[in-house]
């Protein structure tokens, strides 16, 4: 029987998020000042919205802390007892990135709720000013993001934060210019009602997304009805069972699979094909096959899982 797999180096290769951890820790700096400044602006003129602001950014330094934690984490090399490493870390980073954001989601719309009725008087120029500071820090921190939220998961949870908080300091800087100018302070409720709504939605696909990867779901966008068809046309092989995909951290998609053929069939040209197909067509690098002849197929029949 031939047994193979296609990987990356011996040292495993980079995950997505790693090839962006000196822009992460650039971010990290850049929010955590800023998270300093709104809080304690926030405190002093009883400003709800810009305490959500400050919360939200609060969460992108935690988000951003742990999203370098999992990436050096994931760095570490795999061992007997840990045969795929840390990567997994990332992927449950970013679901402690989505339970981060319920929460203060949750705590801003109850809190909120309560300031209808009688909202508080809002000093509107610090509002104004602190909140045009975080913008800025934002902005800052959404540009160096952007690009490894296309690729990274665990990313993806720290972008999406930032730009809720970016979407928030945005309606904390009108909020404040209304206050200032009319003294519409139930504006400052309303705001802080308006980027929780944001938040959530988003926040539910990422937590989903990591469930996915958590729960071993097929990748998006593979059709692994499709993938079976399309080894078992390869040449020589007769049958395909035990077929597994699933996706390791962002960009690492891995499968395994039994390939059936004739006694007489060259299972190294089988191997071959198949994992070039799997390369070329559904871009997984990281494949373990077993190419085994029918004889030896008849015990996993008997398999349940």
């Amino acid at each position: 029987m031939g047994h193979g797999h296609g990987h990356g180096t011996a040292a495993g290769p980079a995950s997505a998020s790693g090839r962006y951890s000196r822009r992460l820790a650039m971010a990290f700096g850049v929010l955590l000042a800023f998270f300093v400044l709104e809080a304690t602006v926030g405190y002093l003129t009883s400003s709800l919205a810009l305490l959500s602001d400050a919360g939200h950014m609060l969460t992108d330094v935690l988000g951003v802390g742990m999203a370098l934690a999992a990436i050096t984490a994931a760095g570490r090399p795999a061992s007997a007892k840990r045969t795929f490493g840390w990567y997994r870390i990332e992927v449950l980073a970013a679901l402690a990135n989505a339970v981060l954001l319920f929460g203060v989601a949750g705590y801003i719309l109850i809190e909120a709720i309560g300031r209808f009725q009688q909202p508080p008087e809002v000093a509107g120029l610090p509002m104004m000013l602190t909140a045009a500071a975080g913008l800025a820090a934002n902005v800052v921190a959404f540009l160096l993001l952007r690009e490894g939220a296309e690729e990274s998961l665990n990313l993806r949870g720290a972008y999406l934060e930032v730009l809720a908080d970016t979407i928030g300091s945005v309606g904390v800087l009108i909020g404040g210019a209304l206050a200032w100018a009319f003294g519409w302070y139930l504006v400052d409720p309303i705001v802080a009602v308006a980027v929780g709504l944001f938040v959530l939605p988003r926040t539910w696909k990422l937590a989903r997304q990591a469930l996915r990867i958590l729960v071993q779901q097929a990748p998006e966008g593979v059709d692994v009805h499709a993938m079976r068809d399309d080894l078992a046309a390869l040449p020589a092989v007769n049958e395909v069972h035990d077929l597994h995909v699933w996706t390791l951290t962002s960009g690492m998609e891995v499968a395994s699979a039994h390939l059936t053929t004739p006694a007489e069939a060259d299972h190294g040209d089988v191997l071959v094909s198949a994992q070039r197909l799997l390369a070329e067509r559904y871009r997984i690098e990281h494949a373990t096959l077993q190419v085994e002849p029918a004889e030896c197929a008849r015990r996993c029949q008997g398999l349940t899982w």
